[in-house]
């Protein structure tokens, strides 16, 4: 429910099988560019960590950040119908950081002590970007995601698409010195702009030769950061995510979808202006689509209040399963699919059945990484891979028996796509 100016409201609500590092924004268009943050869940009294327990525990939130007020940046793309102007700085913790001229005073202190091991707590609170994380000269030990414990494993560097969180313990077992924590974009769509800054915190030994003068002259260690497109890594990240042990995975499936993610271009309608309000490749305007549906807001009333309500007119329940058309979703998509049907379309799902989603990239306009979240769910994801989804051959590399436990699932892509499999 929107909260009005100098109001207040209480929300209540019961935490099931979830501990670990979730987080709340603001759910008003792009209002959630700066209003946002973490939302911790401990194990309850009695219980502990399925680790030692750290020392401290540090919550790392990443975002995005304009030169502008963020509400007329998205107006001004919905009403041209280009992409939004990408920002022109990232954050952690609501600070830039000292590798931008503007913030050098407020980078963000992360304190350490020789021999702890700490918690940070990484959330990707961007908008749009994926974004790669690494601390310098130092392991993380990635141990939760999307408050969900995962099976240990060692790593230099994170990667995070727009509300994943990781859990990552890390140890203080290097000099006593500064050093720099470090975000920048995952780029993967070819061509596409993007903001290629990188955004820094300071993690500073308490014992630090400059501790007890001004660190501040002490320039911190600089970590090596992969290259904005590296897939490779990203891909092997998003690959060792496994549950903790084995897990119950539906195996009779009720409900196999099929559905392909693509960015389309829509002409401009003909009572427009093509220069002034169409500004989209060759004087289009953008719209993504599934199963080459664009989905449009309705005006008056939500689709929730509709449905519980029964009025009518607002939604139908008609989304298609699967692919009104079957292409090589990933190879050189003809043209004449690049433009979606516009439309407020549902899938209805029976209470308590078991679903089976492929999610397909495509090669519609240009791939790009798509982060899937579906509100109040946790899911499983079996299998990932690049090329065309399968299911003759892809269903032998089904992980049936310990996959990850996520709440939102990136497409990862390179220029040949991906699909991913979610239960």
């Amino acid at each position: 429910m929107p909260i009005r100016p100098g109001g207040s409201y209480t929300y209540r609500f019961t935490i099931q099988g979830q501990e670990g590092t979730l987080w709340w924004h603001a759910h008003s268009s792009w209002l959630r560019a700066t209003v946002y943050g973490a939302l911790i869940i401990r194990p309850k009294e009695g219980d502990s960590y399925p680790f030692t327990k750290p020392k401290r525990e540090t919550p790392i939130l990443l975002g995005e950040w304009w030169n502008a007020n963020p509400m007329n940046v998205v107006r001004q793309a919905t009403r041209t119908g280009a992409a939004p102007n990408v920002s022109d700085a990232y954050t952690i913790n609501g600070q830039p950081g000292d590798l931008y001229n503007c913030s050098s005073k407020g980078t963000v202190i992360v304190p350490i002590d020789s021999g702890e091991t700490n918690l940070l707590r990484v959330i990707n609170a961007a908008l749009n970007q994926e974004l790669f994380f690494t601390v310098a000269n130092h392991k993380l030990t990635v141990v939760a995601a999307d408050a969900s414990y995962t099976k240990p494993f060692t790593t230099t560097v994170l990667m995070l698409g727009p509300g994943q969180t990781t859990d990552v313990l890390i140890s203080a077992d290097q000099p006593p010195a500064r050093y720099y924590v470090a975000a920048r974009a995952y780029a993967s769509a070819p061509g596409a702009p993007f903001d290629n800054t990188t955004t820094t915190a300071i993690l500073e030994y308490k014992s630090a030769p400059c501790a007890a003068k001004n660190c501040s002259s002490s320039k911190p260690v600089m970590p090596s950061l992969p290259a904005f497109n590296d897939t490779p890594t990203v891909t092997a990240f998003s690959n060792s995510f496994r549950s903790p042990g084995k897990v119950e995975v539906p195996t009779e499936i009720d409900e196999n979808l099929f559905f392909t993610v693509g960015l389309g271009l829509n002409q401009c309608p003909h009572h427009l202006n093509k220069t002034r309000r169409c500004q989209g490749p060759n004087g289009t305007r953008f719209a993504a689509s599934m199963n080459n549906m664009s989905f449009v807001l309705p005006s008056k009333i939500s689709i929730l209040q509709a449905y519980q309500q029964g009025i009518p007119g607002v939604f139908t329940t008609d989304f298609p399963a699967n692919p009104p058309l079957k292409f090589d979703y990933t190879g050189n998509v003809s043209r004449s699919l690049w433009q979606p049907v516009p439309g407020t379309k549902g899938y209805k799902l029976k209470y308590g059945s078991r679903v089976q989603i492929v999610l397909q990239d495509t090669n519609i306009f240009t791939p790009e990484n798509h982060p899937i979240h579906l509100h109040g769910y946790d899911f499983y994801i079996i299998a990932e891979g690049f090329g065309n989804f399968n299911p003759k051959t892809d269903t032998a590399k089904f992980n049936l028996v310990d996959p990850p436990m996520r709440n939102t699932a990136g497409s990862t892509c390179e220029w040949m796509g991906s699909h991913q499999i979610c239960r």
